[in-house]
């Protein structure tokens, strides 16, 4: 009998697999010899067994759980069963991958913090700005601020000015809103070299943030901007609110923009906002207290087309991208009434909502995992 055999050793040789693995695979039922030597307890396995064994030693790699590469070994020729299991534990590894990115991306923002700090100049600085404008470019960043308390340089809107242009930023790791404002009568460069027009950088905490709109609301056509010597102040109309600057340094925002799109879609704000709201939606648990995220799943065809996505399978060749429902529709108003354009490059990469025609303002939302949905 033992001729017709491969010993533990030579199956071992051939598949790749420990001598020590094929033992705890017998052991887990997984993998049983064909005979066992009653006398010396020695494995033998039958010729048919090298392609299961080469199989599991590549389950093994990818690490799928020993109850999957059950599955898959068991699963009845034909019946889909073990592509199924294997497609499940590509979804969970990709969403695993996202989950990565964005506390990598966290990282990064620290690391460029400690070796590369946006710090406010010590002097400080007087622009005009249209009133309007800026009101919009406010609200356009509001509702990406953060709010962990364990974040505090994230918890307002960073203004940040350089030559006659005016950056908004506010970020809370798992989604980023950036607009512009350009000054009247600025230079055409922002790094012009007329020291009236030097960088300057300040964090306005979100109070600060919310009475500056409150103010810019007045009517008043042009509003006087105060930024420097840890200091934000916002004048129009004969009125005036200022306050201490968040004494942070914002992370470099810029690295995180360079996206690499594959798929650009123009579509109607509205329209898209009406296929979020009316769309089918998955439930996600939320934090440690049995809280729910709902989660939009984007879908793009080979056709291009978007749509939200229904139950079921994707069609070959479509991409989907999950997203927080709610910061999804938070991002639409931020782009106003206008043409959309959104951005897609794979289902764990950032996805980016731009205003058509207005390139410095947009959002950008990190995906989410939807392998635990129901």
């Amino acid at each position: 009998m033992e001729s017709d055999l491969r010993s533990i050793g030579e199956l071992a040789r051939d598949s790749g697999l420990g001598v020590s693995a094929l033992r705890f695979y017998d052991g887990a039922d997984v993998l049983t010899p064909a005979w066992v030597d009653p006398q010396t307890g020695y494995r033998w396995y039958a010729p048919a067994q090298l392609a299961d064994a080469r199989l599991l030693c590549r389950l093994r790699r990818v690490g799928l759980p020993l109850a999957d590469i059950r599955a898959v070994l068991g699963a009845e020729a034909g019946s889909g069963a073990a592509h199924r299991v294997v497609d499940a534990h590509l979804r969970r590894l990709e969403a695993g991958l996202a989950d990565a990115r964005r506390e990598l991306s966290l990282i990064r923002m620290l690391i460029d913090q400690r070796e590369n700090p946006m710090t406010a100049t010590p002097a400080a600085r007087t622009v005009t700005v249209p009133a309007r404008e800026l009101a919009e470019a406010l609200g356009a960043v509001r509702f990406a601020v953060g709010a962990d308390p364990e974040l505090p340089v994230l918890s307002g809107v960073l203004f940040d000015l350089e030559g006659g242009l005016l950056r908004l930023v506010a970020t809370d790791r798992y989604r980023m809103a950036l607009a512009e404002v350009r000054l009247p009568d600025a230079p055409d460069l922002p790094d012009a070299p007329d020291e009236g027009w030097a960088p300057v950088a300040a964090i306005a905490p979100t109070a600060l943030v919310d009475g500056i709109r409150a103010l810019l609301g007045s009517g008043a056509e042009e509003a006087e901007l105060t930024l420097g010597a840890g200091l934000v102040r916002a004048e129009t109309g004969g009125h005036r609110i200022e306050g201490a600057a968040l004494d942070h340094d914002f992370p470099d925002y810029r690295s995180l923009t360079r996206l690499d799109p594959v798929h650009r879609i123009d579509l109607a704000a509205a329209e898209l906002r009406d296929a979020v709201e009316s769309g089918a939606t998955r439930s996600l648990p939320s934090g440690p207290n049995g809280g729910v995220c709902e989660v939009t799943v984007l879908t793009v065809g080979r056709d291009g087309r978007l749509t939200v996505a229904a139950d079921g399978d994707p069609a070959p060749g479509d991409l989907r991208v999950a997203v927080n429902r709610a910061f999804l529709l938070d991002a639409l108003p931020a782009a106003g009434p206008e043409q959309l354009v959104l951005e897609l490059a794979g289902p764990i990469a950032p996805l980016a909502i731009r205003t058509a025609g207005r390139d410095g303002t947009f959002s950008i939302l990190m995906p989410v995992r939807v392998a635990d949905a129901v």
